[in-house]
């Protein structure tokens, strides 16, 4: 039974390929072959093939790259492949070798691609481009990737009766691809969804516009982490002429909620022009990939949020992590001129390989983002309460009862006091929100607020096993964190945590 249907199987799918075959060679369709044959002046069949494998991330820009070199020619001609769902798996060497019977000149094939926050490029995903290129003819088969027919990758492949002139033309593409980018000066993240975009790579996201007075600190910390990843950057020249290293690492440490990713957003919003790469979650697997993007796009930041994921401590209990060697490959194998900046941030920071945090070049600051005290607590609820709603009388007593609120917390503070308001049907005032703080600070609201960042038994960060670190994050020991006014040294950066900026 078995050897039978194995026979009807294989007898149908030939049937089908013979249907395929008669369908495409139909009179009066034009022939693949014939058409690269005449365009080239030979045999496509008797030439060797070139190709050439690229990121996805990059494919828009390859699309880009390719339009504008073959357009070079005022007779340049994009066509495509006949032969239904067969063509997606057929490379151009089958093509022109007839393997699944002859093909038909048909359609190209294309797909919106997002080239910006809010604009998208029509892109060839399967097509050829027929044109002459410094004398020579070429033709060019465009791919993108499609895993949904086995093609993870983007690539392209050049015929031309001259090897050279294919060669040529792909070290043109690499030099375009070198110095040219959509990605140059975006905010993007990884985010390689296979059905999705044709495995377009990354995800364009809005520059945040954050100012810094809404951004609520500590005294200096801004200042300080401003200066390590936005004064290098703005001094480049001068620090290279100096012989100074540019590349460099800085590690957000502190408990959930206290304004790591919020000072992230600053950094962003006060960096434009600068290429930023976000990982987090599972995008995180393409730190090397990453790296290699910021190394092309310099200016650049790579983000890499709740780095504890992929680097926690080996001796902890979790063997080998192969994403910790990843990141560690990608802070050793930029050059030391690259103006980028890997910023990692962390709830657990006492958790994180030694490998990462001890050793020269891979984090050069480290900077306690700490719990809220009360003037900061009154300071965050005057900048998410609605103007003139609050006195300041209210806004100190609300912060003075909620020690140890994030600035999660104080946000949600002010919603649910507008909410106990419109339930009682009045206007928000003085004492809906000490109702909310009551609500909030309550039994009952216990895990509300340690989802919040407030109480509970929250995972506070200090250094890296509660104690001394040797290199270049040098905590004073004692398991507390920096010291006001001690001096750490942070690789070529020496700093003096006064509490003054």
């Amino acid at each position: 039974m078995d050897e039978k249907l194995g026979e009807f199987l294989r007898n149908f799918n030939r049937a089908i390929e013979l249907a395929q075959a008669h369908r495409t060679a139909s009179p009066g369709r034009e022939l693949l072959l014939d058409a690269l044959t005449g365009h080239l002046g030979v045999s496509a069949a008797e030439l060797p093939i070139l190709t050439q494998d690229f990121p996805v991330h990059r494919f828009a820009d390859l699309d880009i790259a390719v339009e504008k070199i073959s357009g070079q020619d005022p007779k340049a001609r994009l066509i495509g492949v006949g032969g239904g769902q067969q063509r997606h798996h057929q490379s151009l060497s089958d093509l022109v070798q007839q393997e699944y019977g002859p093909v038909g000149v048909g359609q190209p094939d294309f797909v919106n691609l997002a080239v910006g926050p809010d604009s998208t490029r029509e892109v060839v995903t399967l097509g050829l481009r027929l044109f002459v290129y410094e004398g020579f003819p070429l033709a060019v088969l465009q791919r993108g990737a499609n895993p949904q027919y086995g093609r993870n990758g983007t690539d392209i492949a050049v015929l031309a009766p001259e090897r050279e002139a294919a060669a040529r033309f792909l070290a043109a593409i690499q030099e375009d691809l070198r110095t040219n980018s959509i990605l140059r000066g975006q905010v993007v993240s990884f985010a390689f969804d296979p059905y999705g975009q044709q495995g377009a790579g990354v995800t364009f996201l809005p520059r945040p516009s954050l100012p810094a007075d809404e951004v609520i600190l500590p005294d200096g910390i801004l200042d300080r982490v401003g200066r390590h990843v936005l004064g290098i950057a703005a001094n480049r020249e001068i620090l290279r002429k100096h012989g100074q290293h540019l590349k460099r690492g800085v590690l957000l440490y502190g408990p959930p909620g206290t304004g790591k990713t919020h000072t992230v957003r600053h950094l962003l919003s006060a960096s434009e022009g600068t290429t930023a790469v976000l990982l987090a979650g599972s995008s995180l697997h393409a730190v090397g990939e990453a790296a290699r993007l910021a190394r092309a796009m310099a200016p650049s930041m790579v983000i890499l949020e709740d780095i504890d994921l992929v680097a926690e401590d080996r001796d902890m209990g979790h063997g080998p992590q192969p994403l910790l060697f990843e990141v560690l490959d990608a802070l050793d194998g930029l050059d030391a001129d690259a103006d980028v900046v890997f910023l990692m941030t962390t709830n657990r920071a006492q958790a994180l390989e030694r490998a990462l945090v001890q050793r020269p070049g891979r984090v050069d600051l480290a900077v306690e983002i700490p719990l809220p005290d009360v003037e900061n607590r009154v300071r965050l609820l005057e900048l998410y309460a609605p103007d003139g709603v609050f006195s300041e009388a209210a806004l100190q007593a609300a912060a003075e009862q909620s020690e140890g609120a994030t600035a999660s917390f104080a946000r949600e503070l002010v919603r649910r006091a507008v909410l106990v308001a419109v339930d009682a049907g009045e206007q928000p005032g003085d004492e809906h929100l000490a109702a909310a703080v009551r609500e909030l600070m309550g039994q009952g609201e216990a895990l509300t607020r340690s989802l919040l960042g407030a109480g509970g038994d929250v995972d506070n960060a200090g250094p890296v096993d509660g104690g001394d670190i040797d290199g270049p994050v040098g905590f004073a020991s004692g398991g507390d964190g920096p010291q006001p006014g001690v001096a750490y040294s942070f690789g070529y950066t020496s700093l003096h945590l006064s509490g003054a900026p």
